[in-house]
């Protein structure tokens, strides 16, 4: 397995690892918005309308939506900042060269509910470890130059 990230990718690797941040905090917000909605649909048999004739959000069952469904709007965003933190996770991975595995367990953030402010938190420092392992891995040849 590789080391580390090269050199050259550690300016770009922090800068994926900055969008990486923001989409598994949004990618997480979005996600909880889905539980909720989720549990009222198929527990309450209601959706969420916004702007409908029950008032600006309202509850509403399910065949009855005459608005804007926004339970759809929530599935349908999710889905699409899902897409956009497993492109997050895809640089991060190709970047700092870390484990298949480790790339999967960061693309279940999206998916299980929590675990993606866990990552956005742990994924960080992970990385910035790589990141100084690699720094002072090309830094020590450097040295032993100097001294010679």
């Amino acid at each position: 397995m590789p080391a580390g990230p090269r050199p050259s990718d550690v300016p770009r690797l922090r800068t994926a690892l900055k969008v990486y941040r923001v989409s598994a905090a949004i990618t997480g917000t979005f996600l909880l918005l889905l539980v909720v909605m989720m549990v009222l649909r198929y527990g309450f048999k209601v959706d969420i309308e916004l702007g409908g004739p029950f008032g600006f959000l309202a509850l509403t069952p399910v065949g009855q939506i005459t608005a804007i469904n926004l339970s759809i709007v929530i599935l349908t965003v999710h889905g699409w900042l899902y897409v956009l933190y497993l492109a997050c996770d895809f640089v991060m991975w190709r970047l700092a060269r870390y484990s298949f595995g480790r790339f999967l367990f960061i693309a279940l953030g999206g998916i299980i509910p929590f675990l993606s402010y866990y990552f956005e938190f742990q994924v960080p420092r992970y990385i910035a470890g790589r990141i100084q392992a690699t720094t002072e891995a090309d830094a020590a040849p450097a040295a032993k130059e100097v001294s010679a």
